[in-house]
């Protein structure tokens, strides 16, 4: 999801090529840790040493377009744009995302007869435009690679997941144990009770307020809320019988455990929120600041969030984990022993406009991320993602990414993802923001959710 500060990273062995765009970098002015005009930017180097990769040369000349939804990877993506070009012979321009959604953007380009040849977008909007709009991929070879997350749309794959992203409960290990004066073992908190009682030794030690929540619609009607949904079973399908069963009236929200646990934790959050006083006045970027300087203990986020710590002053080798999203003092139940971790973005390949030679070029540049040594590598190091492909072999190096890796790897995550509408974070994230400033109760918020999903066909 959203991230507001770009990764700066290079590939050493490629700087001739490359050092323009990789040495571009941000100031957001920060109240505390500003960029430091002489700083060495730290970056794992690509091994470009070995490729094994056949490349096409039929391909050669071909141009094709890549529109970028995910904003904190567009300097990373345009690298490997370039490496790929110099590899291939194609030349692949990548397009970012700015004002609109990626679903209006890419509505709006293929109105005006001139679509992208690939689109990294939200699941969602794969879902409601692959049928009509995109490239059948399913005899793909890479469809192997990441059976688990693939998408389907009546059968068919009609995209190739991008990464695993995951959230729950940011915490900073260091300020934890400096606070309490112990060890702190994360797998120790195992409960929404065990959670609280952390939390109030966290604030009889000096952190007053130790919990940070963004005020985003995206956050609160996305991240959070859609727990009611991802948990009811803890599998996409689970998501989705729950979404139908409260579109029909079947699922009463009134009566819905997974509901009234949530709220209950949301709550919690709310009450041990170092915004508390003015909830919707917080700021995102001041939230980074305060988890690394040690203000806070935990900001709800999700992996995406690396950037904006380390722009904060964390560094790689600091101790950032998730705890997760805990909804009630049941140690086994899974959404207490597990975060939640997904494919969040998809590329589709247009397979409506697009020439028989984009087609082939695009799907060389799928599979070259797949299968290629260096794709590989780029994909991990200079994207920082977390890929979903088990012939990967490399590993995220910031530690929101490498926890999340570990957790998929030792089965500590669940893979559900609730497929919404796309004005759900906007319409129920108005409605959590009233919530969070205490401008609305549990029944006018249940009243709010009932009536969203009456609304959907």
């Amino acid at each position: 999801m959203r991230r507001k500060v770009l990764r700066k990273i290079f590939a050493s062995s490629l700087a001739a090529v490359l050092t323009a765009g990789a040495l571009t970098g941000c100031t957001f002015g920060f109240a505390s840790d500003p960029d430091d005009p002489n700083e060495v930017e730290e970056a794992v180097p690509i091994d470009m040493s070995v490729d094994t990769f056949a490349y096409d040369t039929a391909l050669n000349g071909t141009k094709i377009t890549l529109l970028n939804s995910k904003a904190e990877i567009q300097v990373a993506l345009e690298e490997m744009a370039a490496v790929f070009e110099e590899k291939a012979g194609v030349h692949v321009e990548v397009m970012p995302v700015t004002d609109d959604s990626p679903y209006t953007k890419v509505v709006s380009l293929y109105n005006s007869g001139n679509p992208p040849t690939l689109s990294i977008l939200d699941t969602t909007d794969v879902i409601a435009l692959a049928e009509e709009k995109g490239e059948d991929l399913s005899d793909e070879a890479w469809t192997a690679e990441a059976e688990e997350y693939l998408t389907r749309v009546n059968g068919k794959v009609y995209s190739l997941p991008l990464c695993i992203e995951g959230r729950g409960l940011i915490y900073n290990k260091a300020v934890i144990e400096a606070a309490l004066g112990r060890e702190f073992d994360p797998s120790a908190i195992r409960t929404q009770s065990d959670f609280v009682a952390l939390l109030d030794e966290l604030v009889a030690a000096g952190i007053e307020k130790p919990v940070s929540m963004a005020k985003e619609d995206w956050s609160v009607g996305a991240h959070h809320l859609q727990y009611i949904y991802e948990t009811y079973d803890g599998t996409s399908e689970g998501a989705q019988e729950a979404i139908e069963k409260i579109k029909s009236g079947e699922l009463d929200l009134e009566n819905y455990n997974r509901l009234s646990e949530f709220l209950n934790m949301f709550d919690i959050l709310k009450n041990y929120n170092v915004a508390k006083a003015d909830p919707l006045g917080a700021d995102y970027d001041e939230m980074a600041i305060d988890l690394a300087d040690g203000k806070t203990a935990f900001w709800f986020n999700g992996n995406w969030a690396w950037p904006n710590l380390e722009e904060a002053g964390a560094k790689d080798e600091d101790e950032y984990g998730f705890l997760p999203y805990f909804l009630n003092d049941d140690a086994e139940d899974f959404a207490n022993c597990r975060i939640q971790a997904s494919p969040s973005k998809q590329i589709m390949l247009d397979g409506q406009m697009a020439t028989e030679a984009q087609k082939a070029a695009a799907k060389e540049f799928l599979n070259w991320i797949v299968y290629s040594e260096i794709g590989q590598q780029m994909l991990v190091y200079t994207c920082n993602v977390i890929p979903p492909f088990q012939n990967n072999p490399y590993e995220p190096v910031d530690p929101l990414s490498r926890d999340i890796y570990e957790k998929v790897q030792t089965d500590g995550a669940f893979n559900a993802s609730a497929i919404v509408p796309n004005d759900h974070w906007s319409v129920l994230g108005a409605s959590m923001q009233k919530y969070l400033a205490g401008r609305c109760g549990r029944e006018e918020l249940i009243k709010d959710i009932e009536t969203y999903w009456a609304q959907q066909d």
